[in-house]
């Protein structure tokens, strides 16, 4: 089911979520989250969401399977996550978040990343991500943390919404 979004200035998506606990994961409403998460990521055309972005303040994201180089038949689930830098060397590039809806700017963030998480099985996941997989899931766990990219973002901009 496709679920409201909520946008800045909402103040759940200035709190740093809450773990999820091993024992949750067969409950069937974090598995019905984990869908309307992903259907609304795609209904809206994200790359990827975080669950606070849908009122929950809870640590999961997803990640289209588009850009999910591990499977690129199936959508990324990633539980409790958190990455930390294999290199020094980061790079600008134009990002905008559903939760900050018309506003695009330059963030610059790690070119190469080390992630661990849980999947929605609670099997452990732990791989390397570099360049816009990379850049996508330090957006996503941003939100989990309270960080919305217009706090690192440079040349702010606003766009005329579609007609």
């Amino acid at each position: 089911m496709v679920v409201k979004i909520i946008t800045e200035p909402n103040p759940i998506l200035r709190q740093k979520a809450e773990l999820i606990a091993l024992a949750d994961l067969n409950t069937a409403s974090l598995q019905n989250l984990i869908k309307n998460l992903v259907e609304t990521m795609y209904q809206k055309d994200g790359v990827g969401m975080a669950a606070p972005q849908i009122g929950e303040s809870i640590r999961l994201c997803v990640i289209t399977k588009k850009y999910n180089p591990l499977d690129k038949k199936k959508d990324l689930i990633l539980i409790n996550p958190c990455w930390e830098k294999i290199s020094i060397f980061k790079s600008w590039d134009e990002e905008g978040c559903l939760s900050v809806p018309l506003t695009y700017g330059q963030v610059r963030r790690y070119r190469k990343i080390k992630v661990k998480a849980w999947d929605e099985e609670g099997k452990v996941l732990n791989f390397t991500a570099d360049d816009f997989f990379a850049r996508i899931i330090q957006h996503e766990i941003d939100h989990l943390e309270g960080i919305l990219f217009i706090d690192k973002a440079k040349n702010l901009h606003e766009v005329q919404p579609e007609l």
